[in-house]
């Protein structure tokens, strides 16, 4: 029985939590990002649910995503990006919640998520001295993961509205700014050396009002800078992609990593 529950636990500790960061990982994140921002509208608007029970009713199902995926022994692709996209959404509301219900401006709330993603990469390190995605092999380092997952995308939110809206530069122009700022990051960690780690979480973070931007921009009227897909063309479209390359990757094993 002891040489079991070893072998138990030592199964436990080799497998990452987290998938392997390959080209697959940013599209399918830009992508979740996309859904996030068109998926809170659609349910908001076209449904008719109001902030309030959209809040609910996905923070509910991202708690119930969240225990699964913390649960599993390793990395499992359908539980990892359900559970990213869940995020994605509920991010973005906490976002609107503060900004159209409670009247907080965009200014503050980018001010406010950036310091509440602060201490959690402070209080991650403090308590375990890396924040390296390829550690992910404890419940708490995963659970300092998914906090600081779910500040990035409410951060992105307000960050990507304030350009697109309070600077009044448009939807696309946002997208191409925030694409370059990623573009100078990657440069930066291939030619400058700028740490993986902290390369890693600066495009992570800039993904996220990339990909709002990008969803804005193609669900938005044409009177408004967009393309007018609507967020429910927006929102199948990519949950479509999302959905083949989670298949895909799920068959080929690409993106898993055994420590």
């Amino acid at each position: 029985m002891i040489g079991a529950e070893a072998l138990d636990m030592n199964e436990r500790q080799i497998w990452s939590k987290v998938p392997q960061v390959t080209i697959f990982f940013w599209i399918i994140k830009i992508m979740a990002t996309t859904v996030g921002e068109t998926a809170a509208d659609f349910l908001n608007f076209n449904l008719n649910w109001g902030l309030t029970l959209t809040t609910l009713v996905i923070t509910g199902l991202l708690i119930i995503s969240l225990f699964f995926q913390m649960s599993s022994t390793k990395y499992v692709p359908s539980l990892y990006w359900l559970a990213v996209v869940l995020i994605s959404v509920v991010g973005t509301l906490i976002t609107d919640n503060l900004v159209d219900n409670l009247g907080v401006p965009l200014e503050s709330t980018t001010i406010y998520f950036s310091l509440a993603l602060v201490v959690t990469f402070v209080a991650w390190y403090a308590n375990e001295k890396t924040l390296s995605i390829h550690s992910i092999t404890t419940k708490k380092r995963e659970a300092f993961y998914w906090l600081a997952i779910l500040f990035t995308f409410a951060l992105g939110t307000a960050a990507g509205d304030l350009v697109a809206e309070s600077l009044d530069l448009g939807y696309w122009i946002s997208a191409v700014i925030f694409a370059a700022l990623i573009g100078a990051v990657t440069l930066a960690h291939f030619r400058l050396k700028l740490n993986a780690v902290t390369a890693f979480w600066m495009a992570y973070i800039l993904t996220r009002p990339l990909g709002a931007s990008l969803g804005d921009y193609l669900s938005q009227p044409r009177s408004e800078g967009g393309l007018q897909l609507g967020t429910t063309g927006t929102s199948i479209i990519f949950i479509a992609i999302i959905l083949g390359l989670v298949l895909y990757l799920t068959k080929t094993k690409k993106d898993q990593v055994l420590l």
